[in-house]
């Protein structure tokens, strides 16, 4: 399968949106793709519509999925996906939920403040008063947790 993200992050910019991230979870035979976008004014219906469009086209003809899936459009919501590094940054002074890939100091799972950080290799996350730096290249999944 190649890079999703290069194929869909131009067309989502050429739109005027930002591309937040790309999930996709293959279930067996069929599977679903879920693009995240974001826009200063916020994500309505009628965007999601118009971007499934140009990109059911875009994917019909590139064909990077060879299975069945669904293509969902979503905007970010409350608790944000964190996908690039620059989101740990952007972010820095939110809440979030951090899971790594592969333990680190015998936990996978951090929830606590983000902080800026120097390492452009690291993410760095105060829990409980304390700071840990994690590998950016081992995090499984992480976002940031709503506020209300």
């Amino acid at each position: 399968m190649r890079d999703l993200t290069a194929i869909i992050e131009p067309v989502i910019e050429s739109m005027g949106y930002e591309l937040v991230g790309v999930e996709y979870q293959g279930g067996g035979q069929h599977g679903t793709l879920r693009v995240y976008v974001d826009h200063v004014d916020g994500i309505k219906l009628d965007d999601c519509a118009a971007i499934s469009h140009q990109l059911s086209g875009l994917l019909d003809v590139e064909e990077p999925i060879r299975e069945a899936y669904d293509l969902e459009i979503s905007s970010p919501g409350i608790d944000r996906p964190l996908f690039k590094r620059a989101d740990f940054e952007r972010f820095a002074g939110r809440r979030a939920r951090i899971r790594l890939a592969v333990a680190r100091d015998g936990r996978r799972n951090f929830a606590g403040e983000l902080q800026p950080s120097a390492d452009t290799a690291l993410v760095r996350i105060r829990v409980d008063g304390e700071d840990f730096d994690l590998p950016f290249a081992d995090i499984a999944k992480a976002n940031l947790v709503g506020e209300i």
